[in-house]
């Protein structure tokens, strides 16, 4: 895929190792659509580093309903970047119609599996054991070269599909001479990846882990705006991106979060249970970037993603069951306080970070503080008399049973847990 800036060629490469290429013209078609819709939302990465006041995609075929989806993905998907650059985006990025707005969807015979995304964490091995329990076809499959997500899948006795992304080695140059640079709605970039790579090995459902908490902004800006870290997790995103595949692509693809009605804790529960996967997990993000791992363990101890998952598990666990999965007691140690702050929302914003909703937070410290092994915790103790938290609710351990979702109800009607 290639993009320009300013008269300079950027090229990116996503490979799909072993895929078949589509014998039937119709599948063969319909990738073609999900690969032109796939470079449309990789460019949101090359965008961000100049900021270019016009998008020329005239090679591009655009109609209303993928200029709207382009977007709201990218300004809201940049809406993190944008908030710590100080910038207003909000009227710079346009993408604009060039062709008249008819579907070019087609009618698929797709096979009735489930093409599932890893990512090394709890949730998408909660995802994979639902799916699994419930009879389905799985296929674990991940974007980039991570050996944890490898091992993740091992344990639970599966192979992998990884797909490869090399971004244009020029970004990083550019980036080093003083280009914008910032988070972008990665989730979003692997979800179209997925999509194509439905198509070339023949799923019917492309499967995410997002729960219920990445819809909760992450803060508000000057002017009342939701910023929110996990955009690209949220039912808004999913929503939309069903919408735009249905329209170009097929209406035969199912693209879902199965844990859209699940928060965190409820995740977590069900996961405490599946012990096989506890020394080989992790949601320490500093894992997973695509020039490989930026911590020598599993768990770095010190981020939002490594406090909020000892919040978590610690409801369901001994501190010693705990400390051999994260190798620290993180609620013991003075240092994480203005951290575990954060995730409450007490005096400062929610981290910009994947992390569980700031209910779920207060929620976790309150019933923490009524356990004979965690109240005297330094952490715990630090923050349990506080107002937010000491009046915070119950820990919500069930799905919530009016929550939007898009699970397709052939899915829905499979899974006990519903």
């Amino acid at each position: 895929m290639s993009y320009v800036i300013d008269g300079q060629e950027l090229h990116e490469i996503i490979g799909f190792p072993g895929a078949p290429w589509p014998l039937d013209d119709l599948r063969k078609n319909a990738f073609n659509q999900a690969l032109e819709l796939l470079h449309l939302i990789c460019g949101v990465s090359y965008y961000k580093a100049g900021l270019a006041q016009v998008i020329d995609s005239d090679r591009a075929r655009i109609d209303t309903t993928t200029a709207d989806f382009l977007n709201e993905l990218y300004v809201r998907g940049l809406g993190e970047f944008a908030y710590l650059n100080n910038l207003d985006i909000s009227s710079l990025c346009r993408f604009v119609t060039n062709i008249d707005d008819t579907s070019t969807a087609l009618n698929l015979d797709l096979p009735e599996r489930a093409l599932v995304a890893m990512g090394g964490g709890k949730d998408s091995l909660v995802c994979l054991q639902m799916l699994t329990d419930a009879g389905v076809e799985v296929q674990p499959a991940c974007v980039g070269g991570s050996d944890l997500i490898a091992e993740t899948v091992n344990a639970a006795g599966l192979p992998l599909v990884r797909m490869n992304r090399q971004l244009s080695p020029l970004l990083a140059e550019m980036n080093a001479q003083g280009a914008w640079n910032g988070h972008v709605p990665v989730t979003a970039i692997n979800s179209a990846v997925l999509v194509c790579a439905g198509l070339l090995y023949g799923f019917r459902y492309i499967v995410f882990a997002n729960e219920l908490s990445a819809n909760e902004a992450t803060l508000k800006d000057s002017r009342g705006r939701e910023v929110n870290h996990q955009y690209s997790k949220s039912l808004a995103f999913e929503t939309a991106f069903r919408e735009v595949i249905r329209h170009r692509v097929s209406p035969d693809l199912e693209y879902f979060s199965l844990l859209r009605p699940f928060g965190e804790l409820a995740i977590t529960k069900r996961f405490t249970a599946m012990t096989q996967f506890h020394r080989v997990f992790s949601s320490c993000n500093r894992n997973f970037h695509l020039d490989g791992p930026r911590t020598e363990t599993r768990w770095c101890k010190d981020c939002p993603k490594c406090r909020f998952a000892a919040l978590a598990l610690a409801p369901f666990m001994s501190p010693r069951q705990l400390e051999l999965i994260q190798g620290a007691d993180l609620l013991d140690e003075d240092e994480q306080l203005q951290g575990f702050k954060a995730l409450c929302g007490l005096d400062e914003d929610k981290p910009f970070e994947c992390v569980g909703s700031i209910a779920e937070s207060r929620a976790a410290m309150k019933f923490l503080a009524t356990r004979a092994e965690w109240k005297n915790r330094k952490i715990i103790k630090a923050l349990a008399d506080k107002p937010e938290v000491s009046q915070a609710g119950a820990l919500a351990l069930q799905p919530d049973a009016v929550a939007e979702h898009c699970i397709p109800p052939a899915i829905l009607a499979r899974i006990d847990a519903f």
